[in-house]
């Protein structure tokens, strides 16, 4: 089926933990048309059509930060358990960084290291978590 969708949140708070009370923001937009999802046990696979999103947030309590924008004309990607492939052209731009990773991509093109494991070539790429 064919669907459209469009999403805007905005978050921010304090996040509660031993340390005491530590903020965390962030805010996100998403447009899109086109979207299909099965799952089943560890499967999983999924289908886009062009959709466009932004995105920024940080956490001192996770000590992370993140920033991003995304393009994509369409995708499909499956994943089983902690492997997943996707074929697409996207034109992902953005860095995320914590302390179990970091990613970074310029037009679709980059790595993940860390607790995730990926590599993209302009939207199509593998990733596998390691924990």
């Amino acid at each position: 089926s064919l669907t459209a969708h469009a999403v805007m949140r905005a978050g921010g708070g304090i996040t509660a933990n031993a340390a005491g009370r530590l903020p965390k923001a962030g805010a996100y937009a998403e447009a899109g048309v086109g979207h299909a999802r099965a799952e089943w046990s560890v499967f999983d696979a999924e289908a886009k059509g062009p959709n466009a999103s932004a995105g920024a947030g940080a956490s001192v309590a996770s000590v992370s930060a993140q920033a991003f924008a995304r393009a994509e004309i369409a995708s499909a990607s499956a994943s089983a358990g902690p492997l997943k492939a996707t074929v697409g052209l996207g034109l992902d731009t953005g860095v995320g960084v914590s302390p179990t990773g970091f990613e970074a991509k310029v037009l679709g093109t980059g790595i993940s290291f860390g607790r995730k494991m990926g590599i993209s070539l302009f939207g199509t790429g593998f990733e596998f978590n390691l924990w």
